[in-house]
């Protein structure tokens, strides 16, 4: 629903006549080629009812009511009347209506989604409205849009795809076709752009995790729930193990806490009024109301409380790699990447006020160190803060919400940190600082969050015995640095292709037998890397080694090891590393067995 408003937000609110200042010249003319697509469906679909077709990153939608689903090769019909509307040459002409007239030509036309959203902004209040026309199409818009339809590169737009899309993003709401495009200013940048994009469906996540035996999401047991092959086990616990390891250096104690609890819990919290939506339905035992767990924070809220705290005790660090459920619409599931049980690195830290800078600051230092592990250098900081408009969709009042944003800006500012300023964005009880990670192919993913929080702990009436010895409410810090492993696992698949480092693979090396005669030998070289704790497999199948050598590569298996008779007299392996396929050295047992090793202890 949050995207859908502000999609709506770009397309009919901003009745600004400045607005084309703050829009540059690749955004206009993304919602320009919106509109020029909108005038091909009409032609080819007269009865076609439209709703919304803002410019998004890289390019444009339109939805749509048709008579019929669409197929693929509707695409390329429409491309085609597209690039005769753009060589038209057809001006985009502009026009301020009153609303009352607005709404009664639409309602002629018969466009009921244009009729809804009309009658939305005379419910506002507004008095008038923008409409654009180009060619035969009349949209309510707030533009801008470029001078004519013939400034449009006609060779440097495509159509990607089309997909369902509820109505105002309501489940409830009818569902339009949503059509997708890319545009760019040139053709060279629409080529680059669509070799990424084949690129990233090679890297899809999705179709990786089937080919290496990752996870599964079976449809019996449910959408949006994961099931771990044993391959995707290995990488999720040896994630697991660092991060337990690194927070425990930290100062973190790590603690189990249940997946249900009582709902008076995510009363008091605030979460059962203000996000209940993604929490699922309450469950009665023994005549008491249960909700399986959205957050972790009333569960480490209990840790805290469980004893009297002075403030020699703070900062009181506590952490769980815990599993929370929350509802996502069955449109919003995606892979990994969009689940409906989300495992957390999560960790609540409980300050006195005067650690809440040094806090955040070591937290984000962490984050720093962690990404630096997997390889990720280059992401940006978004510090997200309270609409002051709509106050009634957060907790606190304006001095706590100043005090809480003062605190993570101080922070970011001692780290030298340029960040984005995201009003609007901030969770309920408190501004945070989300991190946004860019791939290998340049995309950008949110993972981190870090959130300052001083109303959970007045709320459950935290305290701790001040050096006055006077009660004093702590501040909580809540942060997850990698977000949620099932989100970052679907981004290490598709930042890596697959081919994960050493020390994450599920299979480290396979040892390949040139014949059954070497078997022994092959178990000999198998046994040595177990006992240096490295993942191994032996195929010693009856296919041909070539066979099993593709296989072994198509499995992005970082060594393969072939042994024939000369190995097996001198004690060596012939190494096949994966960045050099068709490379083979000879390498001692022992020697091979140590340089491994060493790549996994180091985490290259």
């Amino acid at each position: 629903m949050l995207i859908y408003i502000k999609q709506l937000i770009f397309h009919i609110k901003t009745m600004n006549k400045n607005n084309t200042s703050t829009l540059s010249h690749l955004e206009i003319l993304r919602h320009s080629v919106a509109h020029v697509l909108a005038t091909a469906v009409l032609e080819m679909f007269p009865e076609a009812k439209f709703g919304i077709g803002p410019a998004i990153e890289n390019g444009f939608y339109y939805d749509f009511e048709l008579p019929r689903t669409l197929i693929p090769e509707d695409l390329e019909i429409l491309e085609k009347k597209m690039r005769r509307i753009i060589q038209a040459n057809y001006p985009f002409k502009k026009k301020v209506m009153p609303a009352k007239e607005a709404l009664q030509h639409f309602q002629q036309a018969n466009q009921p989604y244009k009729v809804e959203l009309i009658k939305d902004l005379i419910q506002e209040g507004k008095q008038e409205v923008m409409v654009y026309k180009s060619g035969s199409f009349v949209d309510l818009c707030s533009g801008p849009h470029l001078q004519s339809t013939g400034e449009i590169p006609s060779e440097a737009f495509k159509l990607t795809h089309f997909s369902g899309a509820y109505w105002k993003g309501d489940e409830k709401r009818p569902q339009l076709q949503r059509i997708y495009g890319v545009a760019f200013e040139n053709k060279k940048e629409l080529k680059k752009h669509l070799f990424m994009l084949e690129e990233a469906k090679k890297r899809d996540h999705r179709k990786l995790g089937k080919e290496l035996e990752l996870f599964t999401i079976p449809p019996e047991i449910g959408p949006g729930l994961v099931i771990w092959l044993p391959k995707g086990a290995i990488i999720r616990h040896e994630i697991e193990k660092l991060i337990r390891y690194e927070q425990t250096k930290r100062g973190y104690q790590y603690i189990y806490t249940p997946h249900i609890g009582k709902k008076d819990l995510w009363i008091t919290s605030g979460h059962w009024d203000l996000y209940h939506d993604k929490m699922y339905a309450p469950m009665k035992i023994d005549d008491v109301e249960y909700l399986v767990k959205p957050m972790n924070c009333p569960m480490h809220i209990s840790v805290y409380q469980h004893k009297k705290r002075s403030y020699r005790e703070l900062p009181f660090k506590i952490a769980e790699v815990a599993t929370v459920y929350r509802y996502e619409q069955p449109g919003e599931l995606s892979g990994l990447a969009r689940v409906r049980y989300i495992t957390q690195d999560d960790a609540h830290i409980f300050c006195r006020r005067d650690q809440v800078v040094d806090q955040f600051v070591e937290v984000v230092d962490y984050i720093e160190y962690l990404y630096g592990i997997f390889g990720f250098k280059d992401y940006e900081m978004w510090l997200t803060l309270r609409d002051p408009k709509k106050k009634d969709k957060y907790l606190g009042d304006d001095e706590t919400w100043e005090m809480a944003e003062k605190a993570v800006a101080t922070a970011l500012g001692k780290k030298g940190y340029n960040y984005i300023a995201a009003k609007g964005e901030a969770k309920f009880y408190g501004p945070s600082l989300d991190v946004m990670v860019k791939d290998s192919l340049g995309r950008k993913w949110q993972c981190a969050t870090v959130q300052v929080d001083f109303m959970l702990p007045q709320k459950f009436n935290l305290s701790f015995i001040n050096e006055k010895g006077e009660k004093e409410v702590p501040i909580m810090l809540h942060r997850a640095p990698l977000g949620s492993l099932e989100r970052f696992i679907s981004l290490l698949i598709e930042h890596y292709g697959g081919a994960f480092p050493v020390w994450l693979a599920p299979v480290q090396t396979i040892i390949l037998p040139v014949s059954q005669e070497i078997d022994s030998y092959a178990q000999e070289v198998a046994h040595a890397l177990q006992q240096a704790d490295i993942r191994v497999e032996l195929d010693n199948s009856e296919q041909s080694l070539g066979k099993r050598i593709a296989e072994a590569t198509q499995q992005k298996i970082p060594y393969i090891l072939v042994v024939g008779e000369k190995e097996k007299e001198a004690q060596t392996v012939a190494v096949r590393e994966r960045t050099q396929e068709k490379r083979q050295t000879i390498m001692d047992l022992d020697k091979f067995v140590q340089k491994i090793s060493r790549e996994v202890s180091s985490r290259k």
